[in-house]
């Protein structure tokens, strides 16, 4: 049975309701309340407040934080007020509850910039929670696969990379001059260096980025930007450009050949994504993943957050349905696109003119 748990600050009576309305909620749905101190917990509501919000602190990588905040008063921005909430509190969802007059509005803010929000007014408790419910148990309970599992064992030959690698530093360039930064807040200027270093074991991430490239080797190897690099700059072979081997299911980590003596930065939380669309489709020769969006485009019905195998099965689900799977463009919902082509080349020509930054939230 899956676990769950409420802890953080004093509660107001607003808070007090709302979370023993998620208590009941999850509970009739099959999740067990457990004590702040049990092991094998999923899912923690972590109630915050404005002056100190103070993280949960995980035991185990697999527990999906959301963090629960109040304010009693209308925001102009409710994304620029809420989102550095979000990361300092280390969370993998916020709870942005803001009372009017008319009603009390709760937004749900994601790391990738997902952003939507429910309303509630006196007398449609049921419907609010099962709504909330709806929204947040498909994302809590999602699998991350951001391990890796590195190998010394890269071919000689491509130590310094090969003609696919050449293409990718070109492509590289061109994705960096889209400008499309995920973020609009430096995180090192809300985090101590405890809670950065915290953040990036929590995410897998080595830093602010803005989308990914691969590109397929050979069968179902493939080369892939890393986590967190300059994509203007990408030139050492381990550390800016990685070679996939594959999946590892028994571990739940991505299998990635690096040269000797390097220490190598992580894979992309995207790579299990890009996997398995190199696996089903032998047509597909690069990927191209951006925060931005197209309109016209099919796009994924659930917020899941990035580095879940949840959400890479549903774009390898989208792009198996598209007319021709090796020219596809995915929309992943409140987070960006993912874009298949025969190269890389193909799809920078493909999506020039037609990409838009503001992504639609909802």
């Amino acid at each position: 049975m899956k676990k769950f748990t409420i802890s953080g600050c004093e509660k107001t009576p607003f808070l007090t309701w709302y979370t023993e309305g998620l208590k009941k909620k999850f509970s009739t749905k099959g999740y067990q309340f457990c004590e702040d101190s049990d092991d094998g917990i999923g899912i923690v509501f972590n109630v915050i407040n404005q002056e100190k919000p103070r993280p949960y602190r995980r035991k185990s990588q697999a527990t999906f934080v959301v963090s629960i905040m109040e304010m009693d008063k209308e925001i102009e921005d409710i994304f620029e007020a809420a989102y550095p909430y979000l990361i300092r509190s280390l969370a993998n969802h916020l709870i942005y509850i803001v009372h009017t007059n008319e009603n009390t509005d709760v937004y749900f803010i994601t790391p990738e910039q997902g952003f939507y929000k429910i309303s509630y007014k006196d007398g449609d408790e049921e419907d609010f929670f099962n709504r909330t419910y709806s929204r947040l148990e498909p994302v809590a309970s999602a699998q991350l696969i951001i391990d890796n599992l590195f190998a010394e064992d890269l071919d000689y030959q491509l130590w310094k990379g090969n003609e696919i690698t050449k293409k990718m530093y070109a492509s590289g360039q061109k994705l960096d001059q889209m400008n499309l930064l995920p973020a609009p807040f430096p995180l090192e200027n809300y985090l101590s260096k405890r809670d950065m270093r915290q953040l990036k074991k929590l995410y897998g991430i080595g830093g602010l980025s803005y989308g990914n490239l691969s590109s397929r080797h050979d069968g179902q190897t493939f080369w892939m930007s890393a986590s967190g690099v300059n994509k203007a700059d990408m030139r050492v072979i381990g550390q800016d450009i990685l070679f996939i081997k594959g999946f590892n299911p028994n571990r739940n980590a991505m299998e990635v050949s690096v040269p000797p003596k390097i220490t190598p930065k992580r894979a992309s939380v995207d790579a299990i994504e890009h996997w398995m669309i190199y696996k089903e489709h032998p047509d597909v020769g690069a990927i191209v993943h951006i925060h931005a969006w197209m309109d016209g485009i099919e796009a994924t019905e659930i917020n899941y957050p990035c580095g879940t195998i949840q959400l890479a099965e549903t774009v390898a689900d989208l792009v198996r349905k598209a007319e021709d799977p090796s020219r596809a463009v995915i929309g992943l919902k409140n987070h960006g696109l993912t874009i298949t082509g025969r190269n890389l080349e193909e799809i920078f020509e493909r999506i020039d003119g037609q990409v838009v930054s503001q992504i639609p939230m909802g």
